[in-house]
């Protein structure tokens, strides 16, 4: 059972310094961490909107995408080399709105995977604009180490 309650192993300044820097560009951010759990905000550029200014699929998929990885290395600590194996979106409706947040928690944390839930969201968190669900393979520990 994972205990939600637990502090994250990597703080939301770790994390943002940590994304800075590997992802020179990037336009996510993590905005919350505890254990098993991450919410990263997007401020979607124009080039992310489609006609009606509704937030393009590829950009909700890639903040759930972001918000997954922040949750498993909120469990495993600085793991960069955790890397996305699978996963899933089922668009609910449209993504209106200035800003997309997306909230992941862990389902299941193992020593070679890494399975989470995505609620991703504009203006109100009880009207998602989709849901995911994605598994994250973890690096190999070396022997030597």
């Amino acid at each position: 059972m994972i205990d939600y309650s637990s502090p994250s192993l990597v703080s939301v300044e770790e994390m943002n310094a940590f994304i800075g820097g590997a992802f020179g560009g990037n336009q996510n951010a993590c905005e919350v961490m505890s254990f098993a759990m991450a919410v990263a905000v997007m401020y979607p550029s124009v080039a992310s909107l489609r006609p009606g200014k509704i937030i393009s699929g590829p950009t909700v998929f890639s903040i759930c995408d972001a918000a997954l990885f922040y949750a498993a290395l909120s469990a495993t600590g600085m793991e960069p080399m955790t890397l996305t194996s699978e996963m899933s979106i089922r668009f609910l409706r449209p993504a209106r709105g200035e800003v997309i947040r997306a909230r992941a928690t862990l389902n299941s944390i193992g020593t070679r995977s890494i399975v989470g839930s995505v609620v991703a969201y504009t203006d109100d968190e009880s009207k998602p604009v989709a849901v995911a669900q994605g598994t994250y393979a973890r690096p190999k520990k070396n022997p030597a180490q």
